[in-house]
């Protein structure tokens, strides 16, 4: 059906519309139900922007499913920074503690940890832009280790090798040290 979307196919985009949009309200809840409460940005506002964006790449190649939801977790990570970027945060200050982890619980201002971890993705993907895409995926997309792997065309294992140094990188950065290489 993605493919058939991708086509230019408007059933197929009326057949999977509620496929997708269940699917995004998952994704959307896994990663809201990290953020503080009183969050105001909603799970439900999430999932809505990042369907509306993705209904607007049309004539795009879905390769899979996992291609699919990995462009979703690139959509959901620029929403949820530029949302916390429209309320004038700033990387600094209160930055104590950002968990990589899936089931990860932020400590302090979790949109400015947000804003910081968005800088220092900018900052890995100069030295190494599989390492973000991976972090992309894990994290903001909660695609399996495998899901992932399938994306971007390497080994569950280099998935794996990916996410512990991009973690340990990220953690170095925003703890304010040395961002040389990876």
């Amino acid at each position: 059906m993605l493919r058939a979307w991708g086509g230019g196919d408007r059933g197929a985009l009326d057949r999977l519309t509620p496929i997708v949009y269940e699917e995004l309200r998952r994704l959307a809840r896994l990663y809201m139900k990290r953020e503080r409460p009183g969050h105001s940005l909603q799970a439900t506002a999430l999932v809505n922007e990042a369907y509306m964006r993705l209904v607007d790449y049309k004539g795009m190649r879905w390769q899979n499913r996992a291609h699919f939801f990995a462009v979703s977790a690139q959509l959901m990570r620029r929403i949820l920074v530029d949302h916390a970027r429209r309320h004038n945060l700033k990387r600094g200050g209160g930055v104590q503690h950002v968990s990589l982890d899936e089931t990860a619980v932020v400590d302090g201002d979790r949109a400015a940890d947000l804003v910081a971890l968005d800088d220092a993705m900018d900052a890995m993907a100069r030295l190494d832009a599989r390492k973000v895409q991976v972090v992309e995926m894990r994290f903001f997309g909660g695609l399996s280790v495998e899901e992932t792997a399938e994306v971007l065309k390497v080994s569950p294992v280099t998935v794996m090798r990916d996410w512990s140094t991009a973690k340990a990188w990220l953690y170095r950065e925003l703890a304010g040290g040395t961002t040389d290489g990876l």
